[in-house]
């Protein structure tokens, strides 16, 4: 388990700088003797983005697999577009909720546009390159015309296809597209359960009890039954299912028999059949799709209605039809930060250690992901971590204090939006930004404002490397410092140090790096060479270019 210490001169852009070793750390614990020839723990440890940790393997051949775990393309690629827009846009914003019943009348979905270029300039004007929809939310109800389910816009005034307008809108501005489609179904709760369900409350409130969130939004329901046809947690068997599963009348009918569209054998209960075509719709009907978002999140299982997912199924068929597409809280996808707040950790490791089978589980760390050390030496070598794999957070926060729009609430000033941005992209996270539009169908002008300083902001302190912008010595509050995460993650703590006035001081320092790690300093510093010191890393460092700036204007 070696941990040397490396220094970097930042004065070099490229990301091949030279490292100029140094002595190693003290107190340095011995390598195992290797294991015997022919065993699993023997071979040559080759970079992945996901290994198995064996039974035989010692402390420091677990170390040195986690050195080697690498990101997939299609994570390297989100991991570069560190800004996603996050649109929350559907019957909540009619409705004036943030989770749904699944009840509502198809005919309250009605906005007066859906102005999708309006979004996406906005989204640009804060610099964002990759966009998200909700496809569907927590309620069940759908933002195209689904073959499986009337809970859509189908049955909305005008009939808007609003997947379709959003992916075209996003693919005409350059922007990445990813979908969010919830898992938990309002809208297929079963009918006689609801109904029960609904009866139980009534007497819950007549006793004068708390009643929670879900509860709530079923009384001001009256007695609507659910949209859809009861599928979520209805107890059907598991059969075998042909995905897509064709309907009287189906348009796809010839392309499936010709093989111009795949088809899957599942072994599926009613509603993971019901989910795995609406996947098989989005991704064959609105692709490519560079992010999948998926929660575990279930307003009613505190009421006692469950949905068990077969979710290795649908990682199987997502990778079938879109290798690249990364899945939040799929395997060798990205995982959720642990708050909703916008900020990643001080220590931020994109390497994680998995108790389960990663293909088998949403988001299935050890720990819980709001704990704060998801990817120490410690967690890595707990003896019931058996697999680790490249997981990075996602930092997901809303412009507004909801997710969705209410004309009551008021945006993030662009100094609170650049504060997120350093304390999640720079920490090695991708921050998620969340601005929804209105019941016109448009993004309201505060939001626009407050996006276009914002995105101004970040393109003058970070578009460029003061260095650039003059001879020594430069002034700078800001420090960028970045790995190589092509080669994976392993500096495990550092230092910054700059030459002020012919001798060298330290400026900064920190613990993980990853994909960027921005160091504010408490003062403006005028130096004329700065250095980055690798003091503990998990194997040899391979660090990219370090940039200075400054954050108040000249």
């Amino acid at each position: 388990m070696a941990r040397r210490t490396r220094v970097l001169s930042a004065l070099a852009l490229a990301a091949a700088a030279a490292l100029v070793p140094v002595q190693a750390t003290a107190q340095q614990p011995a390598h195992q003797r290797p294991a015997p020839p022919g065993t699993p723990c023997s071979a040559p440890v080759k970079p992945a983005s996901q290994m198995t940790v064996e039974s035989c393997d010692g402390p420091d051949r677990i170390i040195e697999k986690a050195a080697n775990i690498v990101p997939t393309p299609g994570q390297l690629a989100w991991q570069q577009r560190e800004v996603t827009a996050f649109t929350h846009f559907g019957m909540n914003t009619f409705t004036g909720r943030e989770w749904g019943s699944g009840t509502e009348d198809e005919k309250l979905f009605a906005p007066k546009a859906i102005d999708a270029d309006q979004w996406m300039r906005a989204y640009r004007a804060a610099g964002v390159e990759q966009v998200m929809l909700t496809a569907k939310h927590h309620d069940g109800f759908v933002l195209y015309p689904s073959r499986y389910t009337d809970h859509s816009v189908a049955l909305s005034p005008g009939s808007p296809d609003v997947v379709a307008a959003y992916v075209k809108a996003a693919r005409k501005a350059g922007l990445k597209v990813g979908l969010y489609l919830s898992p938990s179904d309002g809208a297929e709760l079963p009918h006689a359960w609801h109904a029960r369900w609904v009866d139980e409350i009534r007497a819950k409130q007549a006793e004068g009890k708390p009643l929670s969130l879900p509860e709530r939004m079923a009384l001001e329901d009256g007695d609507r039954a659910p949209a859809g046809e009861g599928r979520f947690g209805n107890g059907s068997p598991v059969t075998e299912r042909t995905i897509p599963t064709l309907v009287p009348g189906d348009d796809r009918a010839a392309a499936v028999r010709n093989g111009k569209l795949p088809t899957f054998r599942v072994k599926a209960d009613d509603y993971d059949t019901y989910y795995l075509n609406q996947l098989y719709e989005l991704f064959t009907q609105y692709g490519p799709i560079e992010e999948l978002w998926l929660d575990g999140a279930n307003p009613w299982s505190g009421s006692g209605i469950t949905q068990n997912y077969d979710v290795k199924q649908w990682f199987d068929m997502v990778k079938a039809l879109s290798p690249n597409t990364v899945v939040f809280q799929g395997p060798q996808g990205v995982r959720w930060v642990g708050n909703e707040n916008g900020i990643a950790r001080e220590t931020e490791w994109s390497v994680t250690p998995h108790i389960t089978d990663p293909w088998t589980g949403l988001g299935s760390l050890p720990n819980d992901s709001t704990d704060p050390d998801i990817g120490s030496r410690d967690r890595i070598l707990d003896p019931a971590v058996n697999y680790l794999q490249w997981y990075p957070a996602e930092a997901d926060v809303s412009i507004r204090p909801g997710w969705f729009h209410h004309g009551n609430e008021k945006p993030k000033t662009p100094a609170q939006l650049m504060n997120l941005y350093e304390k999640s992209v720079g920490r090695n996270a991708s921050l998620l930004l969340n601005v929804p539009p209105n019941k016109d169908g448009r993004i309201d002008d505060a939001d626009i404002a407050s996006l276009t300083a914002f995105g101004s902001d970040v393109r003058r302190i970070y578009g460029t490397d003061v260095r650039k912008q003059g001879p020594a010595p430069y002034t700078f509050d800001r420090v960028a410092v970045r790995e190589d995460i092509r080669h994976g993650q392993r500096v495990e703590r550092f230092a910054v140090e700059a030459r002020v006035g012919g001798s060298w001081q330290r400026i900064a320092e920190g613990t993980t790096i990853g994909h960027r790690r921005i160091l504010s300093l408490a003062t403006p510093v005028t130096a004329t060479s700065v250095r980055v010191k690798v003091l503990e890393s998990r194997a040899h460092p391979h660090l990219g270019a370090t940039t200075l700036h400054l954050s108040t204007a000249p």
